[in-house]
C-alpha cells in the first residue's frame, strides 16, 4: 500500500478543501492511505503534526472555504523572498524534513501551494522526496496553468463588492477606488473590472502617471456625476509600487488605493470626493464557487494520478481543458502576466475604460 502525504500551504483560498477531498477519494479507490500534515511544511519538521485523512473526514469539505489542514505563509521553510526571488532553506532543515518523511513511510509528498511553497518543495526534492505539486496561487498568475481555483471566487466576491460600491457613488457623485489582490499580475483587478464596469482599472503590469489619470477623472467626472476605479495592490504609480518587507520573507503590499487618493488630493485639492474600499482577505474566504470547486477536485484527483504515474517533482497543470503536469522549475520560472493582446485588457480598451 501506498502511503501519501499531503499539505497545503502558503495563503489561503477558495478550493483548497476540495483539492484534498478530490485527492483522498481518488486515492481511496487506489488503495492507498493519505497523511494530512497541519500547518504546511511546519507539520513535518518535529514536532511532526499530522493525521490520516480517510473519505469520511473529506466528505463534502469542497462547500468550505479555507483549509481543514491549517496553513501558515511563515515558518521555517519559508523560500520566498518576493518579486521572485528565493533563498536557500538551510541544509538542517532539509533534512529534518525529509528524516520524518521516512520515518513515517511516506512514499509521495503532494504540496499544495503557491511558487514559494513549491520552490521550497524542489529543494526538498534534491534530497530525495518524491514531490508532486498542484497550484495555489488566488491571482492566476502561473504560466505552466491555464486556471487555478481561487480565481473565480475571488473575482465574484470583487464583482459583488463593485456591484454595492456603484449605488453609494452614483448618490455622491465620488470616486470610488477599490482594491483588489494581485500582486504582480492584475488579473483579479482585470477580470472584475470589466465584469464590473468599472471606468478605470489600474495593473501591475502598466505603469501610469498620476496626471493622466487625474485628467481623465476630471472629464469623467464631468461628464458621468461618479467613478468607479478598480485598482489592483500591485498596481504603480509613476513606476512605483506601495510595498514594505515583513523581516526576511514575502514583500507585502497593500494601501495603493489610500496612497493614490492622496497623491490625488495633493495633485487636484477638493476637486473630488474620494473614497476608497480595500477588499483584503474578503477575496480569500468563505464558500468556492461552483467552477473552483469542479477544478479544485480535479486537481485532487490528478495529484493522485501523477503519484501512481511516478509523475513526481512535477506539477499538475489545468491546459487545453485537460489535466497534465509539468515540471515544477517551469512551473515556478516564469509568472503569467496581462498582456496588450490579453482579450479582457483589449474589451476593456473598446468601451472606454482607463486601462493601465
Amino acid at each position: 500500500m501506498k502511503r501519501v502525504g499531503i499539505m497545503t500551504s502558503g495563503g489561503d483560498c477558495s478550493g483548497l478543501n476540495a483539492v484534498l477531498e478530490g485527492a483522498v477519494k481518488a486515492a481511496d479507490r487506489r488503495g492507498y492511505e493519505v497523511v494530512g500534515f497541519s500547518r504546511g511544511w511546519e507539520g513535518i519538521l518535529s514536532p511532526s503534526d499530522y493525521r490520516r485523512l480517510t473519505v469520511a473526514d473529506v466528505n463534502g469539505i469542497s462547500a468550505l472555504g479555507g483549509t481543514i489542514l491549517k496553513t501558515t505563509n511563515k515558518g521555517r521553510f519559508g523560500a520566498k523572498l518576493g518579486a521572485g526571488g528565493v533563498r536557500a532553506i538551510p541544509d538542517d532543515i532539509l533534512t529534518e524534513a525529509r528524516d520524518n518523511l521516512v520515518a513515517l513511510g511516506i512514499d509521495a509528498l503532494i504540496v499544495i501551494g503557491g511558487d514559494g511553497s513549491l520552490s521550497s518543495a524542489l529543494q526538498l526534492a534534491e534530497l530525495g522526496v518524491n514531490i508532486v505539486g498542484v497550484p495555489k496561487t488566488i491571482d492566476n498568475d502561473l504560466s505552466a496553468t491555464d486556471r487555478t481555483f481561487g480565481f473565480s471566487s475571488a473575482v465574484q466576491v470583487a464583482v459583488e463588492a463593485i456591484d454595492r460600491i456603484r449605488t453609494t457613488a452614483a448618490s455622491h457623485d465620488r470616486v470610488m477606488l477599490i482594491e483588489t489582490m494581485g500582486r504582480h499580475a492584475g488579473w483579479i483587478a482585470l477580470r472584475s473590472g470589466l465584469a464590473g464596469l468599472a471606468d478605470a482599472i489600474l495593473l501591475p503590469e502598466f505603469p501610469f502617471r498620476l496626471v493622466d489619470f487625474v485628467e481623465f477623472l476630471d472629464d469623467h467626472q464631468a461628464r458621468n456625476g461618479c467613478t468607479i476605479v478598480v485598482v489592483a495592490e500591485g498596481a504603480m504609480v509613476e513606476d512605483k509600487m506601495v510595498a514594505r518587507e515583513e523581516g526576511q520573507g514575502e514583500v507585502r503590499l497593500g494601501g495603493i488605493s489610500n496612497r493614490l487618493m492622496e497623491d490625488i488630493e495633493i495633485l487636484a485639492p477638493g476637486r473630488f470626493d474620494l473614497r476608497g474600499a480595500v477588499l483584503g482577505h474578503v477575496q480569500r474566504g468563505g464558500t468556492p464557487n461552483p467552477a473552483d470547486r469542479s477544478l479544485a477536485l480535479a486537481y485532487g484527483a490528478a495529484a493522485i494520478q501523477a503519484v501512481e504515474a511516478g509523475a513526481f517533482n512535477r506539477m499538475v497543470a489545468y491546459q487545453n481543458l485537460k489535466m497534465t503536469t509539468v515540471s515544477i522549475a517551469e512551473a515556478v520560472g516564469t509568472l503569467k502576466n496581462v498582456t496588450p493582446n490579453t482579450l479582457d485588457y483589449l474589451t476593456a480598451l473598446e468601451l472606454g475604460v482607463f486601462i493601465h
